[in-house]
């Protein structure tokens, strides 16, 4: 057997043997928009103020 059949099988081989974890990858993404979700819901008044005043010098600039 040829070298590029040698690879041919054993990438068809990886490719079928990485079913990845999707239930992880799920839980990941839930818990990270969960974590901006709780982040903005407390520092967004602060953040609202703090863009409003750089605004405000700016402006009266």
């Amino acid at each position: 057997m040829n070298t590029l059949s040698k690879w041919h099988r054993s990438l068809s081989m990886r490719v079928r043997d990485d079913n990845g974890d999707v239930p992880g990858w799920v839980l990941i993404t839930l818990m990270t928009a969960g974590l901006v979700v709780m982040i903005w819901a407390l520092a967004g008044p602060a953040l609202s103020s703090i863009f409003e005043q750089a605004i405000a010098r700016v402006s009266g600039m």
